[in-house]
């Protein structure tokens, strides 16, 4: 169960990385929302591992029987290893990349007259922000992979 684990939270990290890599190089012209949208995507992309690593404990280490909660807790493993992942891109690029990024954004609400709806954050809370936001959404597709995929 830890080969599955680490190693499909390894291909959903290296792959949050790498569209987070490319989006840094090919999105910089790209609004804030249109960003947003890409960074959600690139979330739910690095979290179908989730799928595929439970998929491959059944039928690949288990002899095509996984419970609800064995499968349940590897989908969350992996979440998790994904999560730690891009919370840590997230740090780095808002503390070390772009120390900017955060005045940017307040500017540009304020300039969209929504300063009630800004949140002060600094890049250690981003970060958990992430880290908490995947986890939550990894969660939710464990929980849907795990029915599915669930057989005794």
């Amino acid at each position: 169960m830890q080969a599955t684990i680490k190693k499909y939270g390894l291909y959903g990290l290296l792959t949050g990385l790498v569209i987070f890599i490319l989006h840094l190089t090919l999105g910089k012209d790209l609004s804030y929302s249109t960003n947003e949208i890409i960074g959600y995507i690139s979330i739910f992309i690095s979290l179908s591992f989730v799928f595929f690593g439970i998929k491959h404990y059944r039928d690949k280490v288990n002899n095509g029987a996984v419970s609800f909660g064995k499968a349940l807790s590897i989908g969350i493993l992996i979440s998790v290893l994904v999560a730690i992942g891009i919370a840590l891109a997230d740090f780095v690029y808002t503390k070390f990349i772009n120390p900017d990024w955060f005045e940017n954004y307040y500017q540009m609400m304020r300039d969209a007259g929504k300063e009630d709806e800004i949140m002060e954050m600094t890049s250690f809370t981003a970060g958990l922000f992430m880290l908490t936001l995947v986890t939550v959404i990894g969660f939710i597709i464990s929980l849907i992979s795990s029915l599915v995929l669930q057989r005794k």
